[in-house]
Formats: structure tokens, C-alpha cells, sequence
């Protein structure tokens, strides 16, 4: 089954959900449409909200580390670039739907405290990821290409891990170099993506309070 195919399965799962719906049928007074578009902003902010949280918590503390630990070097760093654009799109696209749909709901002139303090984590969860996508994930892919380079000429890279690449190191000044800009610009990546989850994570706290289960 294709990507488009579980995209529109899932569509279709949700349109049924909410043709369905106990809110949909009834009148079509101006107050119930009123209720009914409420309804549908806070299951837009709902779940993407859950999209971006589950995303994030699995590339960041999941999938990344199992494929690094199992994959040969260069082949998981090419995958990684073509998936972190792909990831930081799918974030950012799912905080900028949460932040619009809770900004509808908590128009800031008239917000709380403590939801003006939501509205902020919402709007640097977006620039994390927006930050990640244009700036830090393209450096970062340009530098893996460059080193990517220098490891094949010294037959390294195929290997599972960094101990040939470190080993290296010590008597290639280029690689050393590298692996010192590689570093800080993947560590302003991971830095920014931790931030991200960490605006998530406080926003994953208020809606839990809101819930009634």
C-alpha cells in the first residue's frame, strides 16, 4: 500500500468520523454551526498536535538511535537526509496548524496567562522546526556530503558506528576538521529539536489538565 493510499484511508476514516458524529446531525442553527466549527478546530489542533508529538518523540528518541546502531555509517546518514526534511516539514506543518487552531480558540487579547504561556511554546515549537528545515538540516546534509567524500577516499564509512571514522581522525587533519563542524552544526540541529519536543511536552501538560476522561 502506497504512502497516497493509507494518506487517503486515513481521510476517509476521518471524514466517517465526523459525518458521524453525534454534533453533526440536528439543526442548522447559527448557534450549533457556531458549536460545530469549535468542534472541528480543536480536533484540527487535537490531532496535530498528537502528530507532531508522536513524531517527534519517535525520530528523536526511537528510530534515529535503532537505525543508527544497526545501519552501516554512510548508508544512515543518507537516509537521514532525506528523512529529516521530510520530518521537520511534517512538524512544522502539524505546529502551525496547532498554533493557528489554539490562537482561534484563545484569541490573545482576551487569553489567560496561561494561555498566552501555550501560545508561546506553540510558536517556538514552530520556529525550531522551521529554523531546523531551512537553515541547520541543509548545512547539515552539505557537510555530511563533504565528509561522506573524504571517508570513501580512505575506505571508511561502511562500518556500523564512529570508530573508524575516529581512528582516522587522528591522522587525517581534514577528517578532524570535519568532524568538529559536522559536530556543531548537528548539535544545533539536535539542540533546536529538543526544544521543540520540549514546547511540546509543556503543551502536552496543559491538555492533559484539560481533559475529562
Amino acid at each position: 500500500m502506497g504512502w497516497l493510499t493509507r494518506f487517503l484511508a486515513a481521510v476517509a476514516f476521518l471524514a466517517a468520523g465526523v459525518i458521524f458524529s453525534p454534533e453533526t446531525f440536528g439543526s442548522l442553527s447559527k448557534g450549533e454551526n457556531s458549536a460545530k466549527v469549535l468542534i472541528l478546530v480543536k480536533l484540527s489542533h487535537l490531532l496535530s498536535f498528537a502528530t507532531a508529538w508522536g513524531a517527534a518523540l519517535w525520530a528523536t528518541f526511537i528510530g534515529g538511535i535503532i537505525m543508527f546502531k544497526n545501519l552501516p555509517r554512510h548508508q544512515f546518514g543518507n537516509l537521514q537526509s532525506k528523512m529529516f526534511p521530510a520530518y521537520f516539514t511534517l512538524v512544522g506543518s502539524c505546529c502551525a496548524i496547532s498554533l493557528s487552531a489554539f490562537g482561534y480558540l484563545h484569541p490573545w487579547k482576551s487569553s489567560s496567562t496561561v494561555e498566552k504561556y501555550q501560545l508561546g511554546f506553540l510558536v517556538s515549537a514552530f520556529a525550531f522546526n522551521l529554523t531546523n528545515l531551512l537553515v541547520f538540516t541543509p548545512m547539515t546534509i552539505d557537510m555530511m556530503k563533504q565528509r561522506h567524500k573524504v571517508e570513501r577516499e580512505n575506505n571508511i564509512g561502511d562500518e556500523v558506528g564512529w570508530s573508524k571514522n575516529r581512528e582516522k581522525a587522528k591522522t587525517i587533519p581534514k577528517l578532524a576538521a570535519m568532524n568538529k563542524k559536522f559536530g556543531m552544526i548537528h548539535g544545533l540541529s539536535s539542540l533546536a529539536n529538543i526544544f521543540s519536543f520540549g514546547s511540546l511536552a509543556m503543551h502536552s501538560w496543559y491538555l492533559a489538565g484539560k481533559m475529562d476522561l
